[in-house]
């Protein structure tokens, strides 16, 4: 997810974030398009973050059905990255 988040910002900005938190604020710059804002992926770049980092790297939770559905969120989110950048 952070490569796709990487790719799209190169792809639509011409720059790399660093972190996850410029990832943030340039998926929040990205959102005055409408196209990006429809699909809402600052917010769902959020979630994610918080859910398989946070949650699961730092906090140690691991609970299987949590992050089957958090999988399929990613692979969604990737495919709409793809159609963003023409893929």
């Amino acid at each position: 997810m952070v490569s796709a988040t990487n790719v799209l910002i190169l792809h639509m900005l011409d720059v790399v974030p660093a972190s996850h938190w410029e990832r943030r604020k340039l998926l929040d710059k990205l959102e005055e398009r409408p196209e990006v804002e429809r699909l809402g992926l600052r917010d769902r770049y959020g979630a994610r973050e918080r859910y398989l980092h946070q949650m699961t790297f730092y906090d140690g939770i691991i609970d299987l059905e949590m992050l089957k559905i958090e999988v399929e969120k990613v692979g969604r989110y990737i495919s709409d990255v793809e159609r963003l950048i023409g893929q």
